[in-house]
């Protein structure tokens, strides 16, 4: 086994460094037989790449402890779906299956349809062998998966996996992420490919759009996933803690949302070209860096892989792809700024798509900056100061208020131009609405500008993206006579990409209604004997009992509490700490009882030996939409890219001819 594994990763290597030098050569010389020879290259990686993940998931199943891998993240009575899941649990696999990811890709991409003689595509696989061969470099000298103990000093049980992995977000979060992570490499090598040809017009933009959409989508489903699970297996009553590596997948997602609404501006206007190739170069480093902080152990964070010095590689690539993409571009700046057309308003869709931009890039600073200043002071200061969660709350609250108010005049502001008539017409009604909206949440008592201005600005962009809907249904009505079910059906049918895009919208307004509501939560921390009660907003809560069970090698320690809403008994919730055979620190499943309104969320903290035991717990408003908005904008995402103009033909390429491709 263990020879089957080293040599499809070193051969992997090999035929990695091959493909690049054979279309390099064909690309050179105008071969096409190198470039096919590439091309066959690039299948072969894919398929060892499959054999390679296989087989170290046929060993983690087998709980083959020959293997350090194996190991160090399983154990036999681990359950199956979590030993295969330790295939991203540690550095070596982790990384396996990002060049699984990689060459899958990449084989995606050489072979298909659409890039059927297309003489850009030996160089954006090129550029995708460029990280193809780092990862197999990596794997094969530094960190293989496949390393074996020495004879005889093979042990009899594995470690175990971490408790806190042990959990159904680890079989999603990961691999979404990593989905996401990697496949940003798609549009960047098409936007370099571009550069490289001195291809300027805007056809590598949507070659790459569905590319960048996949991307995005199982990024955005990696940032939720991660927050559920730490919603609901941490134990802190929160979702997401300005953690550096989640702001390291967090950065990505915001330039990549700035970057899918400034190309709509070059696909209708040809501007910001140099904009759009720079927001998607700094996506794909923002990836790299992000993967240096997971792996080098450079900052503190419950998700750190660091091991060893394979920090220090991923650094040093990480420069290199810098210093490459900013010597392509500025070597083609002179000939992004022909041709490019200017805004003829600040009062525009296009403006407000820049201005959106600009935000998003705001943010997405200040987000580094806060990641990175614990590093900055220390080499400058000598003291290591964090940069705690108020810093990050504090500045992209207004950040995301500003996003919404921009998402909300976005669907009806005019191109080119928007008329004083324009913006009454559109926006009257739905601002004279969202004043009500002010009136009945300070009627309620509320008086805190934040959520006043948070709702208000929220409705507002509810109601404008529901206007737009209707008057799109309308115009469609009058023109074909429709009822009003088959007329919006067929609008959002055969205007794929413009309503799914709508519909990602109403994904974000709902999230923001969930994290404004969040905001307003209810904690409380206390120890009770049995038969107590206590009250927290609506809800009456009394602890009965503490009990234990055994869960194979696992003890389980729950407390049972009923639980009463507003007088009604509505059922029991039961929180646990589970104590692991052979890990030391107990982990805790929370009881979450989650309703649209809000979440009642039990921790059981600890206990005394009088069965006396102490309580987390809070009520925390809203919590659910931020779920149900998630689902909505990934549904709207693929609904974006299921066909739609672009994706039934191909663009027309109108670059420099090649002889190969």
């Amino acid at each position: 086994m263990e020879l089957i594994g080293q040599f499809s990763i070193y051969l992997g290597f090999f035929l990695s460094v091959w493909a690049l030098i054979s279309f390099l050569i064909g690309i050179r010389k105008q071969d096409q037989r190198l470039i096919d020879s590439g091309k066959g290259a690039v299948l072969s990686i894919f398929i060892l790449a499959s054999v390679s993940t296989t087989l170290l998931l046929f060993l983690l199943g087998t709980s083959d402890f020959r293997f350090e891998y194996v190991a160090s993240y399983t154990s036999t009575d681990l359950p199956m779906v979590y030993k295969l899941v330790a295939l991203w649990a540690g550095n070596a696999g982790s990384l396996l299956l990002w060049t699984f990811f990689l060459a899958m890709y990449g084989a995606m991409v050489a072979f298909s349809k659409k890039m059927k003689k297309n003489p850009m595509t030996p160089y954006i696989v090129s550029i995708m062998l460029l990280n193809t061969i780092f990862f197999y470099f990596i794997l094969s000298f530094v960190s293989n998966p496949f390393d074996t103990f020495p004879a005889g000093e093979v042990p009899a049980e594995g470690r175990g996996l971490n408790p806190m992995l042990q959990d159904p977000g680890m079989i999603l979060h990961p691999i979404t992420l990593y989905l996401g992570y990697v496949g940003l490499v798609v549009p960047f090598a098409f936007a370099i490919a571009s550069l490289i040809m001195k291809s300027m017009d805007a056809f590598w933009v949507q070659m790459a759009r569905r590319w960048t959409i996949i991307a995005w989508a199982f990024l955005t489903m990696g940032n939720v996933i991660g927050g559920w699970w730490a919603y609901t297996e941490l134990g802190w009553g929160g979702y997401w803690a300005w953690d550096p590596v989640e702001n390291a997948s967090f950065m990505p997602w915001l330039t990549v949302t700035a970057y899918l609404h400034s190309v709509m501006i070059q696909e209708r206007k040809n501007m910001l070209k140099v904009w759009n190739l720079s927001l998607i170069i700094i996506s794909y480093l923002l990836t790299l860096f992000g993967t240096f902080l997971v792996r080098s152990g450079i900052l503190t964070s419950v998700h750190s892989f660091a091991q060893g010095n394979i920090g220090q590689y991923f650094l040093m690539f990480f420069s290199f792809m810098v210093l490459l993409s900013l010597y392509i571009l500025m070597s083609r700046y002179h000939l992004l700024r022909k041709d490019s057309g200017q805004f003829d308003s600040y009062l525009s869709k296009e403006s407000s798509f820049l201005l959106n931009n600009i935000i998003l890039l705001g943010g997405t600073f200040a987000v580094f900056w806060g990641t990175i200043f614990p590093i900055v002071s220390e080499a400058i200061a000598g003291t290591r100061v964090t940069v705690g969660v108020p810093f990050f709350n504090t500045v992209m609250s207004p950040i995301l208020l500003a996003l919404i108010f921009l998402m909300a005049i976005c669907p009806l502001i005019a191109w080119q131009r928007a008329s004083v008539k324009n913006i009454r017409d559109n926006f009257l009604i739905p601002a004279l609405i969202s004043l009500a909206v002010l009136g009945v949440i300070a009627a309620m008592g509320v008086r805190d500008a934040y959520p006043l201005i948070s709702f208000t600005v929220i409705a507002f962009a509810l109601l404008t993206h529901i206007v737009e809907f209707i008057r799109g249904t309308k115009a469609r009505q009058k023109v074909t006579k429709e009822n009003v079910a088959v007329a919006f059906g067929c609008l959002m049918y055969r205007s794929r990409r413009r309503y799914g895009g709508y519909v990602v919208h109403l994904g974000v307004i709902l999230i923001a209604f969930g994290i404004v509501g969040s905001n307003f939560d209810a904690e409380q921390l206390v120890t009770l004997q049995e038969g107590d009660t206590l009250e927290i907003e609506n809800y009456v809560l009394t602890y009965e009992s503490l009990d234990q069970r055994r869960d194979g090698l696992n003890d389980i320690v729950y407390a049972t509490i009923a639980v009463e809403k507003n007088g009604e008994d509505v059922g029991y919730v039961t929180p646990e700490r589970v104590f692991y055979a052979n890990w030391e620190e107990p982990s805790t499943n929370v009881a979450v009882r989650s309703t649209l309104v809000e979440d009642l969320y039990v921790v059981l903290s600890g206990w005394e030996e009088d069965n006396r035991a102490t309580f987390q717990i809070n009520v925390n408003p809203l919590v659910s939409w931020i779920w149900i908005g998630s689902a909505v904008l990934v549904l709207g995402s693929l609904f974006a890219i299921l066909g739609g103009r672009y994706g039934q033909s191909v663009p027309r390429y109108a670059g420099p001819q090649r002889k190969v491709h």
